[in-house]
């Protein structure tokens, strides 16, 4: 049996290939829209690949099954409670698929979304499972949260019922030594305590998994919906977009280098800007009401959270990784880069009237400003991370609420904004500064910093 996981750091995202070695069959399970590398491995592997099967309508990314048919002719699957706009196979409980030797079979498992499915895999017909790739029903640590289609017509609750069925009863229902290979690991706004793991077993989330341990089924739902971040901005637009038989995306699609004139046309139509570049070329010189969101954190997940899909965006990025920020914003549905500044260093030098310098505090800067008065003080972590601790007199605004949220925010004086460790708030001072907010730092170091500072002391 071929069996390769591939995992994307910056999304916390996994997908699969299953192939029979002896048939050369392939399935893709839960792809990215870049499908380059299912498409290479499946070729030198001398496989065909005939089936994509996704564990449910993802949120978080846009899934690339559309692609995938596409290039190879490979049927599409879901589950039997899924409607998507086109043509599909509808998988049913307890159905099998053949690849020859290898056989996987089909385990609904509602609950993060009504449609989710669990997919078990043998190596061969009557095999104990060699594992079960559960999508967002059970991840390394925890559970998928129930509460992200609440507004799109099924409630939290009855979403958290059946996942109790799904994990207390179905995949716990498993053999122990049944490995565990989740759709997601740690950094998803897709549950709340992820494990940076790539895979376990069903014995080990057994006996470590807090949502796996025997509970009603009440207890569960306070339990799983206890401290959920706010989820990004896109994901009902992601989760929407997964269902249409949406335009698709070819595998050498590229965005084109803009000049000035093309720049200054660009913004003038109201295009955003993009900044990828890390925090601290930002903080040296960026192009006037830049959104800085630099691409070695979390950032198709943080631009989902600030930027709309439909905006038209200019990048700015570290040099050669331009084509790398378009691929990884349409990965979420973000299709709309107009080009690149191919030099933002001698554009910044050549256009000053253009360009702008972010403010950052140490935390003795940040002390002495606070002592002053007359300072708004924002915590822009998650109820998770506040919960253990503030700055006294911050008011608090994850930063997936943050746009929706600013006008909560005191323009008249002097902003201070601060985060963990210092990434999340200089993305959140660049927002706050292109909506009009005249006075605006950030703490370098964040809380972490502040609370070590704090204990010496």
């Amino acid at each position: 049996m071929l069996f390769t996981q591939y995992y994307l750091d910056c999304l916390s995202q996994a997908s699969y290939l299953i192939g029979d070695e002896t048939t050369g069959q392939a399935v893709i399970v839960d792809p990215r829209r870049d499908i380059d590398d299912y498409l290479r491995d499946a070729e030198a592997a001398g496989m065909t690949i005939v089936g994509v099967l996704n564990t449910h309508f993802h949120a978080d990314f846009l899934s690339g099954h559309l692609e995938m048919a596409h290039a190879t002719g490979a049927w599409i699957g879901y589950g039997e409670a899924a409607a998507p706009e086109f043509e599909h196979r509808s998988l049913t409980d307890g159905e099998r698929i053949s690849l020859g030797e290898v056989e996987i079979e089909i385990m609904t498992t509602p609950g993060h979304t009504p449609e989710s499915i669990s997919i078990l895999v043998r190596e061969h017909s009557g095999d104990v499972p060699y594992g079960v790739l559960t999508g967002d029903a059970l991840f390394i640590g925890d559970v998928g949260r129930p509460d992200l289609l609440a507004s799109v017509g099924v409630t939290a609750d009855e979403l958290g019922r059946m996942l109790h069925d799904s994990v207390q009863r179905k995949l716990m229902g498993l053999p122990d030594e049944v490995r565990v290979f989740p759709a997601h690991g740690a950094g998803s706004a897709c549950g709340k305590n992820l494990s940076t793991e790539r895979q376990s077993t069903i014995g080990e989330q057994r006996r470590t998994n807090y949502a796996c341990q025997p509970m009603s089924v009440d207890e569960f739902l306070d339990v799983v919906t206890e401290g959920q971040t706010s989820a990004p901005a896109y994901f009902l637009y992601d989760a929407a977009l997964n269902k249409q038989d949406r335009e698709i995306r070819e595998l050498d699609e590229t965005i084109p280098p803009l000049d000035v004139d093309q720049v200054a046309s660009a913004l003038a139509a109201g295009a955003v800007v993009h900044d990828a570049r890390e925090s601290a070329d930002f903080t040296r010189g960026h192009l006037r009401g830049s959104i800085s969101v630099p691409i070695d954190g979390r950032m198709s997940e943080t631009v989902g959270m600030l930027l709309r899909p439909q905006d038209r965006i200019v990048i700015v990025a570290p040099d050669g990784h331009e084509q790398e920020v378009a691929m990884r914003l349409a990965r979420i549905g973000f299709d709309h880069a107009v080009g690149y500044v191919s030099d933002p260093e001698s554009y910044l030098v050549d256009h000053p009237e253009n360009a702008a310098r972010a403010s950052r505090l140490t935390v003795s800067e940040a002390d002495a400003a606070l002592a002053a008065g007359d300072v708004s003080l924002v915590d822009v972590r998650g109820p998770g991370e506040t919960a253990g601790g503030t700055i006294p007199g911050a008011q608090t605004i994850p930063l997936p609420e943050l746009r929706a949220r600013m006008d909560e925010i005191d323009r008249s004086r002097p902003v201070v904004v601060y985060c963990a460790g210092g990434w999340r708030s200089s993305v959140a001072a660049s927002v706050l500064r292109a909506n009009g907010f005249d006075d605006v730092s950030d703490v370098i170091g964040g809380y972490n910093a502040w609370d070590r500072a704090a204990a010496s002391r």
